[in-house]
């Protein structure tokens, strides 16, 4: 019996009529692709044909779903709120961690409630729409990866990802993204996210932008964690999706010849490393960028993350109190509520507790050290904060295991003390150097 034919990838682009410019535009590109067969109302509806039948049978046939998101389109009752809803029940009927949705938004949106634990891309500013397309086209060949779909791309078209040439420097600070997955192997994490292992660590995709930082409404509010004000990071970075381990820990100390900080830290290899300051941590990131950092375009290091790269990578844009939510959930962290009076292997509370951006541990197991220096708010990159020559005291970012959900907040600062360090370790960013 001969092979079936190959077949496209079924993608189905559900939208709002006052976005029809737009989203004319996407079909246009990916039905250029020649590996997608894209279904659009205006496009595959014939005349005499029962729309809303048609609408669901293509929804209910479709191998993903480009949910494009506007001010419009949000606050809008009409059909696209009811294709919405049947495209949340398909989803539940599918495999955990399978790639189904995709929310797409074309501005400043808030997304409803039943997309947002579901990673999205932002297809705007303009500058930033090709990366965008990128980004949708890459979660897009994973979906047809996982079907056993071949995708034959048309050779004559150029890659929008070119390997950066040895010596070369990054042009824009915008141009992170393509480069660092250039250089990684690439992989579905069980939550569903794109992973990009680099340096023998997983990373994980956090996009330029603003999101909101700090604490707003709490019922004791915390002087420190406020005023909530807006924040824009201006470039792409990848923040390690899990703390430092034991073991890639060891690999620094034998390397220096030094003792490792935990005692039979073999038996919890994959734990986070404790007992290490804030110089610790710095020594660490400057030891791997002097044996792999020369893998990395120019302007381009491993270091700690500021504390604005930390908060947007574990609450996203809408501002979420927890990494997975508003409502605390001890299931989801390791914190003194769950009883483990000790750190855990990283990831143990994956996916379920990851953060909108699939980042692990972002609430409990450690307190982690950012770059930054402890200073009131509103936070200004250019202030002093991220200055590596003043011996001030630094951010942890967190919580612990020894810590109350309190102190598991997304926003929640703690003052790093040199004297508390059995609860303490770090993670890694790939973002562009600090001043």
């Amino acid at each position: 019996m001969p092979d079936s034919p190959p077949r496209p990838l079924r993608v189905f682009l559900c939208h709002s009529s006052d976005d029809k410019p737009t989203v004319r535009e996407l079909y246009q590109k990916l039905s250029a692709e020649g590996w997608v067969d894209v279904w659009l109302d205006e496009e595959k509806l014939l005349p005499g044909q029962d729309w809303e039948f048609e609408i669901e049978k293509a929804l209910d046939n479709s191998d993903a779903v480009i949910v494009t998101l506007s001010t419009s389109s949000v606050s809008k009752e009409g059909y696209v709120q009811k294709e919405l809803r049947f495209v949340l029940d398909i989803a539940l009927e599918k495999p955990e961690g399978m790639i189904f949705i995709l929310p797409l938004r074309l501005d400043h949106c808030e997304r409803p409630r039943g997309l947002r634990s579901i990673q999205g891309v932002d297809y705007f500013p303009p500058e930033r729409r090709e990366l965008a397309y990128a980004r949708l086209c890459r979660s897009l060949e994973l979906r047809a990866q996982a079907l056993g779909i071949v995708i034959e791309k048309d050779e004559s078209k150029p890659e929008p990802v070119k390997p950066i040439q040895e010596g070369s420097a990054v042009e824009s600070k915008r141009t992170i993204s393509p480069v660092v997955k250039n250089l990684s192997m690439i992989k579905l994490a069980p939550g569903g996210h794109a992973t990009y292992t680099f340096v023998e660590m997983e990373f994980v995709e956090v996009p330029a932008g603003e999101f909101l930082m700090g604490s707003g409404n709490l019922e004791e509010p915390v002087d420190e964690e406020m005023p909530q004000h807006t924040v824009y990071i201006p470039y792409d970075y990848f923040l390690a999706r899990f703390p430092v381990t034991n073991a890639q820990y060891a690999a620094y100390v034998n390397a220096k010849g030094i003792i490792h900080p935990v005692s039979d830290w073999e038996k919890k290899h994959d734990h986070p490393v404790v007992n290490v300051s804030w110089d610790d941590a710095m020594a660490y990131c400057r030891w791997l960028n002097d044996v792999r950092g020369n893998e990395l375009p120019l302007g381009v290091v491993l270091r700690l993350p500021t504390e604005a790269e930390w908060e947007k990578a574990a609450r996203g844009t809408d501002g979420l109190i927890y990494p997975w939510g508003d409502t605390f959930d001890k299931n989801n962290c390791n914190i003194d509520e769950g009883g483990k009076n000790d750190t855990t292997s990283v990831g143990d509370y994956s996916p379920q507790g990851d953060s909108p951006y699939g980042a692990a541990d972002m609430a409990g197991n450690v307190w982690e050290w950012t770059h930054s220096l402890f200073k009131s708010y509103p936070y200004k990159a250019d202030d002093g904060r991220e200055d590596e020559d003043d011996s001030g005291v630094h951010v942890q970012r967190g919580g612990s295991f020894i810590g109350t959900d309190q102190l598991a907040r997304t926003a929640s600062r703690y003052r790093g003390s040199p004297g508390f360090l059995d609860f303490v370790g770090f993670r890694m960013v790939i973002a562009p150097q600090l001043p």
